[in-house]
């Protein structure tokens, strides 16, 4: 199996007709999209880099009632002059 550089690949799929290219698009999309779910779900996991935090929300929420976002951002830049 040869190996192509970035730049052969580039070419290759500048070559390709738009309806190929889009179509490659959207796999490469799809690709990144599953790693990053993936990431997600690490992090999220119990013991992840996310886990806290979404353990505070889940105790926000419990302790209700839940407020609307624009409530909070409001809250947070303080009075409009």
């Amino acid at each position: 199996m040869s190996v192509l550089t970035v730049e052969a690949i580039k070419e290759a799929i500048a070559a390709l007709p738009e309806k190929d290219q889009q179509s490659l698009a959207a796999w490469l999309n799809l690709q990144t999209m599953d790693d990053w779910d993936r990431q997600m779900q690490r992090d999220f996991s119990p013991g992840g880099k996310g886990a806290r935090f979404l353990d505070q929300v889940k105790r926000e929420i419990a302790q209700g009632p839940v407020r609307p976002i624009e409530e909070g951002f409001a809250k947070r830049r303080g009075p409009r002059s």
